[in-house]
């Protein structure tokens, strides 16, 4: 069994910053990837970014290109993602999810790509 824990969701300005963790116990996929999602109040869930385990490359959703920031760390199973600029239509829920393997970042925008998920952690930006 795998779990997934989302940590330091929480309440900020507009255009302030947070920080989110994502910690992965249980077994873990070399070959898989971990992506970001989120889900507004009344909203469907939407991909967010992605990131493989064992490849150097990275992928955004156009609403969050060059403000959020996904990267890991393989050691600690551990995938950070780091939102600058926050703006309050980022708030969502948002949650972690693995992927046993990656097969592309086309792919990996769907969850139906994705193998296991976190509960979510709460973002809200206000004005």
């Amino acid at each position: 069994q795998v779990q997934l824990v989302e940590s330091g969701g929480g309440l900020v300005q507009a255009g302030g910053s947070l920080r989110l963790s994502c910690t992965a116990s249980g077994r873990t996929f070399t070959n898989g990837a971990m992506g970001w999602f989120r889900q507004a109040l009344g909203k469907e869930r939407e991909f967010v970014a992605v990131i493989p385990w064992s490849e150097d490359t990275t992928s955004y959703s156009d609403s969050v290109k060059g403000r959020f920031t996904i990267s890991r760390d393989n050691a600690k199973n551990t995938v950070l993602l780091r939102m600058n600029s926050l703006k309050p239509e980022d708030t969502a829920v948002y949650y972690c999810a693995a992927a046993k393997a990656y097969s592309g970042s086309d792919y990996s925008r769907y969850r139906s790509f994705y193998d296991y998920w976190g509960q979510g952690t709460q973002v809200t930006v206000s004005s």
